[in-house]
């Protein structure tokens, strides 16, 4: 029995499948005969649909869960970072400690 190629569906396409589960006018079976989808999938995607549908009435958003990047400060840091390890690389250079020290 060959294989048949991987599919990718829509988004629009799994929310109707999804919606058309939801309602319950058809079982699983008839559905995914009807959409050409195993029946395990459309499941999932019901699940799915079901999850999310919380965030669309003002659950916590993406962007407000992420904390601010703050650049100066990391640019900051960086650059006394890069102050220390030149220092240390120079000293340990003079004390004989590193053999490939710029001298």
């Amino acid at each position: 029995m060959a294989r048949r190629p991987r599919r990718n569906h829509s988004p629009a396409f799994k929310a109707k499948v999804a919606l058309a589960a939801i309602k319950g006018e058809r079982t699983l079976v008839e559905l995914s005969q009807d959409f050409d989808v195993h029946a395990n999938q459309i499941k999932q995607w019901r699940d799915q649909l079901l999850e999310g549908a919380t965030g669309v009435f003002g659950a916590i958003t993406k962007a407000d869960a992420e904390p601010a990047i703050d650049v100066k400060t990391l640019h900051a840091k960086i650059g006394e970072l890069t102050l220390e390890n030149d220092f240390l690389s120079g000293s340990l250079g003079k004390a004989g400690l590193l053999p490939s020290a710029k001298r």
